[in-house]
């Protein structure tokens, strides 16, 4: 069955999905329906412009297709009743409502208000009247003593009005509104420089400096707002202000919205308080501002936590207030930062439980709501996290649901013996355990028991007798227990409340005993903190040296100072280890600095099921083409099934958006399309050996796979690591049970969530490809005479040649050039040059560990270098020794295998051959496509060569045998999977000024009888009645069901304000 239809999330989102509704309004029904689309558009981005824009232009249009002598081709009947419901009156009305939501966005605002008043000038044009010229004037004085960009521009045109209309009331009207516009003036001036700033970076196509100014902006702002001066203008101007970020550049930039909430909030209460002159009735409602906040930003625990203690203090129910914790935890993301987002907003829902439940009049449903819902909620945190991380996640640092929970048992059940239970289930956790906080917490939990049951006749703290003095012995034993934990991070704090406590409320023994325990405790700490205090001082000298050492490598005149330390060796990067035998992720198969954005396929991807067989991509990128850019579709068909398709989206929003294609009509089937959060895995640490077929098999029975993405070895040989996207995240989460299990007795399989912040960033002059490697160096040449060489090809930063510990040249260097352009010139033109008796070869630096080609040897091996030809080896000068091959005959039972995927390891190369002979050697070259295969003799490399010819591989490639010098003359597979987006217009292009001006209105034609043809890709279906309760359902946008008489559209549409104005 098909999801309930999402809400589109974003101005552009909006516009989209009104536009495809209106290919199916065929009919009066059909438009009224596009009309409630376009109220719950505003409703969702009452700041939008671009919605604003859209929704007016389309009700004028409607108004002037139902006029007499319209060529819209609409029915005669409908168009009497479109003049009841699309008056003129209600046409300028919402021109009116739409300015007065937008008039605060100085710089463009006035798009929407050129168009508008261009309208009533062409009304007053054809029936010129002196209530319309003084409406006009009036609409011209207002717009002027509103700050805008184009005062000007506006300025001139009223004066033309003026000059044409009302020519005897020029001078005193200008006079008029130049005066009134004072303020509006000098209030622009002020911000006059932030709107330089944004347009220049807007013009430049810097994305992050237009959100660079658009925060700095802001905050100057909120700053502004908070003056005395200006009070009522300053705070609709920052208004407008979070209008623009939040519908443009930062609508999903939490901070911003944050900021927002906070803004408003602030407002709301200076207003309860009596502080503020703003009229209640411009200040947003909060629940408003944070249902769109929790739209936009469906990952964001502290945007829902607040979105919680909102609606508990506008008094909405528990139903209601359930709702809005059920669509939390119904998002796919709110987990996609870790554990923090799931905790903030669990933490407010306690919270919330909390409060009702110990209020005075709290009803015992209230109580009992508490009573069972906060159990469950540290109940679903615990398998929320364990989902995630497995074992590894221990819970909340600052243990917040617990002590929620705890105060409830304490101060409203009474019920201390089970509150002591949850503290003694929490000090079996190593995360608590070794937290000092942890265990003052319970101390001091412990003392509010003892003081508020002092006075009763029974106490679940003990008394002690002796002496007759009542003593705080489950207190005093948190002491104890915390002082056995040998990896306390605080273990002195302890100890030092540990004897204040007993001094103050325990007996003469037991203080005793408490010195005791203190002093020993000491001695120990005093170790341990020696041992600490050593590791640290050892670490900060490395790191010292390191960066003393990094600092040559990559300073402008560290070529000197090498020269004059002969034992200095090459700084180099971090050697992975591995790869595969670690949980981490390692780097990605693109080439090193390669330009291409960090992509986040994780969370802007969606399934989309149920396809037509004969569905293409391109179809496929057709069906969505509304709703953002496609990088990459991958396409599966099961076994005896229908096709799906996994879709990845440029960002995630365009991906939650095209989730309202869902129960559309692709052809004459209706598709299924739901996200692909949390569906793939990241899996490493298995056999070497292992092929698709192999992982497969291994996770066949948590569910059904629909692809496997292994890495490009192009630029890394020892990558073992693949990524496993499942159909569903229930397989997913099964399929992270086997975390741990040991394959063939020796590989611990580790499977994770794929998680892409974890992914490594590279960054230094080898990263960036500026650093270059030059072999078989003249011993004689110095740093000087090589920079000289390479300054031909451009400036060079640094030039580098080691050094043994004699100070005698290894005959290598290392160059670093400025740009990476400048490194590939040097290549071009300076490698196999000649320099006195050596011919140099230029390449660029790898760091160590990443290995371009992979050797496996077996038993007798032949001592040829890696990756050169038997042909072209150099001439021995004795014959070989005995028993040793000669170049001859390695030569003759030497292949090469061409076609080999990058992603396909040396281990299964060679599994791939050994049915066919022994291999003595096998050298991967993944960059050139292929790999140099040895066999024990001639017959046997003429059997693989015959063998190997045709045979297919993982990857639907097939492999070929071909000779040495054929393999290296193979270029790198060029891996195609992400089409670039369309490029942008020219930064410094200059517009027309019919560029500038608003677009008319399209004006679709259609039949006059019917409804168009059949149901194709262009097909959209009715909007679905939202489940949640809150929506408005809107009528359907083609199809059929009953049909209804023309006082019943009429009854419906003036009869729907409530519907309209309604939450959704």
């Amino acid at each position: 069955m098909a999801s309930p239809v999402a809400s589109p999330v974003g101005e552009d989102n909006w516009v989209g999905f009104v536009d495809s509704q209106l290919r199916g309004a065929t009919d009066l029904e059909a438009r009224i329906g596009i009309v409630e689309s376009f109220r719950r558009a505003v409703l969702a981005e009452p700041g939008s412009l671009k919605v604003w824009t859209a929704y007016c232009e389309y009700f004028w249009s409607l108004y002037t297709d139902c006029q007499p002598g319209s060529d819209a081709g609409w029915p005669v009947e409908e168009q009497q009743v479109g003049r009841e419901l699309f008056t003129l009156d209600a046409a300028l009305n919402l021109w009116q409502e739409a300015y007065e939501a937008l008039q605060h966005r100085l710089s463009d605002s006035h798009e929407l208000w050129n168009r508008w008043v261009s309208l009533e000038m062409d009304l007053l044009a054809r029936t010129a009247t002196d209530a319309g010229i003084r409406r006009i004037t009036h609409l011209f004085k207002n717009r002027l003593a509103v700050p805008h960009s184009t005062w000007d521009a506006t300025s001139q045109m009223f004066s033309t009005f003026l000059s044409e209309y009302n020519r005897q009331a020029y001078e005193a009207e200008m006079t008029a509104v130049t005066q009134n516009a004072r303020d509006a003036k000098r209030l622009y001036a002020l911000r006059d420089p932030f709107e330089m700033k944004l347009s220049s970076a807007a013009r430049l196509g810097d994305a992050n400096a237009v959100k660079a100014v658009m925060l700095e902006y802001l905050d100057w702002e909120i700053k502004l707002s908070r003056s005395r001066k200006d009070v009522l203008t300053n705070f609709q101007i920052c208004l407008g202000l979070f209008s623009r970020a939040l519908t443009g550049i930062l609508c999903s930039d939490e901070g911003t919205w944050m900021n927002f909430v906070v803004f408003i909030s602030v407002a709301h209460s200076e207003l309860r308080a009596g502080r503020s002159k703003l009229p209640a009735n411009l200040l947003p409602k909060m629940l408003d501002v944070l249902q769109r906040a929790v739209q936009h930003l469906p990952w964001s625990g502290p945007i829902w936590a607040r979105y919680i203690l909102a609606a508990e203090e506008a008094g909405l129910s528990f139903t209601d207030i359930e709702r809005i914790k059920h669509a939390a935890t119904s998002s796919a993301q709110l987990d996609r930062d870790g554990m923090t987002g799931v905790l903030d907003m669990y933490a407010a829902w306690c919270g919330y439980l909390k409060r009702t439940a110990m209020n005075p009049n709290a009803s015992e449903e209230a109580v009992d709501l508490a009573e069972v819902g906060l159990p469950s909620a540290l109940e679903d945190v615990r398998h929320w996290g364990k989902r995630r991380y497995g074992d590894a996640y221990q819970g909340d640092p600052n243990f917040r649901l617990e002590k929620i929970f705890i105060q409830f048992l304490t101060e409203k059940k009474d019920n201390i013996e089970g509150a002591r239970a949850v503290w003694e289930q929490l000090s079996g956790i190593d995360l608590y355990a070794n937290s000092y906080d942890f265990w003052l917490h319970w101390y001091l939990w412990e003392m509010v028991v003892f003081t508020a049951t002092k006075t009763k006749t029974r106490s679940p703290t003990p008394v002690t007798l002796t002496q007759g003095l009542r003593v705080p012995s489950y207190a005093t034993r948190v002491f104890t227990r915390a002082l056995k934990v040998h990896t306390l991070d605080w273990p002195e704090r302890i100890m030092e409340v540990y004897l204040q406590h007993c001094n103050d409320y325990e007996l003469a023994e037991t203080l005793r005993e408490a010195q005791d325990t203190i002093y020993k405790t000491r001695k120990g700490v005093a170790k341990r903190r020696e041992r600490e205090a050593a590791q640290a001082a050892a670490a900060q000298s490395e790191y010292a040296v390191e960066s003393r050492e990094h600092a040559m490598t990559d300073a402008p005149g560290a070529g000197a100072e090498t020269a004059t330390s002969p034992g200095s060796k090459r700084k180099r990067e971090e050697t992975p280890s591995d790869g595969g035998e670690t949980d981490s992720k390692r780097t990605r198969s693109e080439p090193p600095n390669g330009s291409e954005a960090k992509r986040d396929r994780e969370n802007t991807s969606i399934f989309v099921s149920n396809l037509p067989r004969d569905a293409t991509d391109k179809q496929v990128r057709q069906f969505f083409r509304e709703y953002g850019h496609i990088n990459h579709i991958n396409t599966q068909v099961p076994d005896g099934g229908l096709p799906v398709a996994l879709v990845e989206f440029r960002t995630a929003e365009d991906a939650r958006s095209a989730l309202l294609r869902d129960g559309k009509y692709f052809g004459e089937q209706a598709v299924e399309v739901k996200s692909a959060t949390g569906c793939t895995l990241y899996v490493t640490n298995y056999p070497p050996v292992a092929d698709e077929a192999y992982l497969r098999g291994l996770f066949k029975e948590c569910g059904e796979i629909h692809s496997i993405r292994f890495p490009s070895l192009k630029y890394n040989t020892m990558r073992r690591f693949c990524y496993l996207t499942f159909r569903d995240r229930d397989s997913a989460a099964a399929a992270t049970k086997l975390d741990g299990k040991m394959l063939e007795g020796k590989f611990r399989l580790s499977v994770k969530f794929s998680d892409p912040g974890m992914k490594q960033q590279r960054h230094g002059a080898q990263a960036e490809e500026r650093e270059l490697h030059v072999l078989n160096l003249p011993r004689s040449m110095t740093e000087d005479e090589l920079g000289t060489i390479f300054a031909k090809a451009g400036k060079v930063v640094s030039a580098r040649m080691p050094r043994d510990m004699a100070g005698r040249s290894r005959g290598t260097g290392f160059v670093v050039m400025e740009t990476k352009a400048e490194a590939q010139e040097a290549i071009k033109t300076l490698d196999k040059l000649i320099f006195g008796q050596n011919m140099i070869k230029v390449e660029l630096s790898k760091p160590m560990g990443q290995k371009t080609t992979a050797t496996s040897r077996g038993p007798g091996t032949s001592d040829m270098p890696e990756g050169q030809s038997p042909a072209v080896r150099s001439p021995s000068p004795s014959a070989p020794g005995p028993g040793k091959p000669t170049a001859a005959e390695i030569e003759a039972r030497t292949i090469s295998v061409l076609g080999i995927p990058d992603t396909m390891n040396d281990a299964r190369v060679r599994s791939v051959l050994a049915p066919v002979g022994t291999v003595v050697k096998l050298v991967l070259h993944p960059k050139h496509g292929g790999a140099v295969v040895e066999f024990a003799d001639a017959a046997t490399a003429g059997k693989a060569a015959l063998a190997v010819e045709g045979l297919q591989v993982d990857g639907g490639g097939k492999l070929r045998v071909g000779t040495v010098a054929e393999l290296f003359k193979q270029k790198e597979e060029v891996r195609v999977d992400q089409k670039p987006p369309p490029p942008p217009p020219p930064p410094n292009k200059k517009l027309t000024p019919s560029e500038l001006m608003p677009p008319p209105p399209t004006v679709r034609r259609v039949p006059v009888l019917g409804r168009g043809g059949k149901r194709g890709l262009g097909f959209v279906g009715g909007i679905k009645k939202e489940v949640n309760g809150t929506g408005a359902s809107a009528p359907a946008a083609g199809g059929g069901g009953g049909g209804k008489s023309n006082a019943d559209f009429k009854k419906m549409f003036l009869g729907g304000n409530g519907t309209a104005n309604g939450k959704d």
